[in-house]
């Protein structure tokens, strides 16, 4: 079976602010999408990962997304969408740090990052959610 690439777009309207780390508008037509519920830093054992430590609790974070892309076939290449809750976001270039080792920085998805009062724990300091999407012919 032969994979046929989405077809993916990129766009920075210049009428809109710079983006930093982001992409304002990406278009996708064809492929299968998928969306990835908010992950938290807990590990396979269910503890909480990283109380108190954003970086800490980013790179769980980003390691649970990637096993969730792992599990329908794809990676972060795929990736058109982020969306970060934050308890702080004042330590948004933690959570940047941590991200810009997983996605592609010429390209990156579109994203929003909200700042929330609280998450599901009390000692976690970050959700993030995701959408990809898969080109058709991938597992």
């Amino acid at each position: 079976m032969s994979v046929t690439p989405p077809d993916t777009r990129f766009v920075n309207p210049p009428a809109l602010p710079p983006p930093n780390g982001y992409t304002h508008v990406v278009e996708v037509t064809g492929g299968r999408t998928v969306y990835i519920s908010g992950q938290i830093a807990m590990n396979t054992d269910g503890q909480i990962v990283g109380a108190g430590d954003m970086h800490t609790q980013t790179a769980q974070v980003f390691t649970n997304l990637q096993t969730a892309l792992e599990a329908v076939g794809t990676t972060f290449d795929h990736v058109v969408k982020l969306t970060y809750y934050l308890v702080d976001i004042t330590q948004i270039a933690a959570v940047r740090e941590i991200r810009n080792q997983y996605i592609n920085t010429h390209q990156p998805p579109a994203s929003s990052a909200i700042e929330v009062r609280r998450l599901i724990h009390e000692d976690l300091l970050i959700e993030i959610d995701a959408v990809a999407v898969i080109p058709t012919g991938m597992s």
